[in-house]
């Protein structure tokens, strides 16, 4: 017994299912209903997923700032002038800068 339905009653379900619907129908519902099924968990555990603790202090660090922005705040403390310039190139500017100054 599933769900106290005996097998003459999932029978006369399937039965009505079958006259409602085709038999070609019942395969696309289902497989719709799995789709969304999978659809629905994704979004959950994107929505749900735990951040660590390690990229958690790395966010309070940064003050709500993207990486890009503490790297040009880094450039501007050593005396640099960010504008225009690749921030490769300027990740290694700055990088050497404070090489120099912790040398000094």
């Amino acid at each position: 017994m599933v769900g106290g339905l005996g097998p003459l009653e999932l029978t006369i379900l399937l039965g009505l299912f079958f006259i409602l619907f085709g038999a070609n129908r019942l395969p696309e519902l289902a497989n719709a209903l799995g789709r969304s099924k999978g659809e629905f968990q994704k979004g959950l555990n994107e929505t749900t997923r735990l951040a660590t603790a390690a990229s958690t202090v790395t966010d309070l660090e940064a003050g709500g700032k993207t990486p890009d922005q503490v790297l040009i705040d880094r450039a501007k403390a050593v005396g640099l002038d960010p504008t225009g310039v690749d921030i490769a190139e300027l990740e290694k500017k700055v990088e050497a800068l404070e090489g120099l100054n912790d040398d000094e």
